[in-house]
């Protein structure tokens, strides 16, 4: 895969962000951390405005943001322009969200999702391709 990925998490996806970074790593794929760097608390609006901006202004094509639900990072996210933030719990929501939402940035829970399902979940989301079409329609209204 020849895309960039931002990454990012508060300090309840921390663990959770070292392993997807790895994982992915191993596979050859080019990530930017945007921290958090520890598992100290911090606010998790700031990394996922961090995150979501470099997406919206095209330095990186997708983001990933954990923290400890997937929740509140996807909130943030989506209030940028441009962003298509989506919290998955499984496979097939990442399939979907890509396939037919054209998602580009992906939440994760660390407390709500366990570490395989969660590369799985990743690995779906990343090999998945827009199907465009009649989605591609519905995608476009959401910036109207």
């Amino acid at each position: 895969m020849d895309k960039k990925i931002a990454i990012g998490c508060d300090h309840g996806g921390f663990k959770l962000k070292k392993r997807i970074i790895q994982h992915l790593t191993d596979k050859g794929i080019k990530i930017t951390d945007y921290g958090s760097f520890s598992e100290e608390s911090c606010d998790y609006p700031v990394i996922a405005k961090k995150v979501a901006n470099e997406i919206a202004n095209g330095v990186h094509d997708y983001g990933i943001l954990v923290c400890g639900t997937g929740l509140g990072m996807a909130i943030v996210a989506n209030k940028i322009r441009g962003i298509r933030a989506v919290t998955c719990f499984d496979s097939t929501t990442a399939r979907m969200s890509k396939s037919h939402n054209d998602s580009n940035v992906l939440c994760l829970g660390e407390r709500i999702t366990g570490e395989y399902l969660a590369l799985d979940i990743v690995d779906t989301w990343l090999q998945t391709s827009f199907s465009g079409g009649r989605h591609k329609r519905r995608v476009d209204m959401f910036e109207d």
